[in-house]
């Protein structure tokens, strides 16, 4: 049956969640599909940035680390992600990148588990993780092992100290069964790492109701905290007392301001922690989260599955006859919140779609992938972005463009 723009505006009338569109600063000639690379803009950053550049900094200068709370900031912006992620708020802090917390989480679990002599990660992962994966293990004297994403469960074994994989994969969106995963490696003693990346915001999670141990997640991408946010971390709460991670710096002792020379580790999510934040970064994802105030998770995942089905039925319906395979699961239900297309001029499509406005991004070789972030995301944004694809790979429109022009293909 044939799609109508109409239906889709009908769905957007009817969406639970459109009013959250309005809490976005959007360029209005814009449908921007690339919110699983970097979120946009919340309404709600810019005033609380210019407050605390003139007022806290500009101002009240070194005082707001107290009088503002910079210095108790991590572990309140990590409370306040806890519900998103389906965890404790005490099980939640914010510090340094999605690799350097990855490296904190491997030791740690490493540690844990003395004797064994292994690390057994996901193949075709984010290539920075599995760089870690490899840094880790030699460094801690271990093997580093890769297997498929869905081989990880059978893959454990007696000398596995920790397994390490993507809830949802960053290139063609197969999400993983936590729970299930997350059993298997602790039915052969290992412990589990998750990275949810391309989970945080996008998809339900329930960290401590799938017994995971450890995850790490980004602040930039569906979470909407800007260019470079910190990053997150998870640690279990059974796990809090004898996690001991290997950057040992200040914001991680129990008492930093009496400059011991020994260290002695803070007590709970805090231990997670190493040098002084970001602040800045720090309180534009904290106001970012206000964009999800009033939003049942479990109704973002469900607009976030319905506007990807939505995509996935247009592509087979007007791009498959043009060449366009889906490279992507087609149920919904093993699937994140983005899509991967496949086509030969995939890299000449994406830069041809920016230049008109509709901004997705490429993946090498021949992957076109396109982000559906269930707040700002509506239905008819679906239907006009894949009418864009159709007319842009039906004219060979890529060929206009000179070798250098079009902007960023991230």
């Amino acid at each position: 049956m044939t799609i109508e723009r109409q239906a889709c505006l009908e769905r957007d009338r009817n969406d639970p969640l459109g009013f959250t569109r309005a809490r976005f600063a959007l360029p209005p000639d814009v449908i921007y599909l690339d919110g699983n690379s970097l979120g946009a803009l919340p309404a709600s950053v810019r005033p609380r940035l210019d407050d605390a550049v003139s007022r806290e900094w500009g101002r009240d200068l070194i005082g707001s680390w107290n009088g503002a709370g910079w210095y108790t900031a991590p572990g309140r912006v990590g409370a306040k992600l806890a519900p998103l992620l389906g965890a404790r708020p005490t099980e939640v802090t914010i510090a340094d990148s999605i690799s350097v917390n990855l490296f904190k989480l491997l030791v740690a679990a490493a540690r844990m588990r003395p004797g064994r002599r292994e690390i057994l990660a996901e193949a075709g992962n984010f290539p920075s993780d599995n760089h870690i994966v490899e840094s880790a293990a030699r460094m801690l004297g271990l093997r580093a092992r890769f297997v498929p994403a869905e081989e990880i469960a059978g893959a454990v074994t007696p000398d596995t100290a920790v397994a390490t994989l993507s809830h949802v994969n960053y290139r063609s969106a197969a999400m993983q069964d936590m729970a299930g995963v997350t059993d298997a490696i602790h039915a052969a003693g290992a412990l589990a790492v998750w990275d949810l990346a391309h989970s945080s915001g996008a998809v339900l999670l329930d960290l401590d109701g799938s017994g995971a141990d450890f995850a790490v997640g980004c602040g930039y991408k569906y979470l909407n905290g800007g260019p470079g946010a910190p990053s997150h971390v998870f640690v279990a709460e059974r796990h809090l007392a004898g996690f001991d991670q290997p950057l040992q710096g200040w914001f991680g002792h129990a008492d930093p301001f009496r400059f011991e020379d020994g260290f002695a580790k803070a007590a709970g999510i805090r231990a997670a922690l190493c040098s002084t934040p970001p602040v800045l970064s720090l309180l534009a994802l904290e106001a970012a989260l206000d964009a999800f105030d009033g939003v049942a998770m479990s109704d973002l995942a469900a607009k976030g599955r319905a506007l990807c089905d939505l995509f996935v039925a247009l592509a087979d319906e007007r791009l498959g006859p043009l060449g366009v395979a889906l490279a992507s699961p087609r149920d919904g239900a093993v699937r994140g919140s983005h899509v991967s297309l496949r086509h030969p001029e995939a890299f000449g499509i994406v830069r041809a779609l920016i230049r008109r406005g509709i901004v997705g991004d490429f993946r090498a070789p021949d992957a076109m992938r396109f982000g559906f972030a269930p707040l700002y995301i509506r239905f008819v944004d679906v239907f006009d972005a894949v009418a864009a694809i159709e007319e842009t790979i039906g004219r060979e429109a890529w060929r206009d463009l000179a070798p250098t022009d079009a902007g960023a293909v991230t």
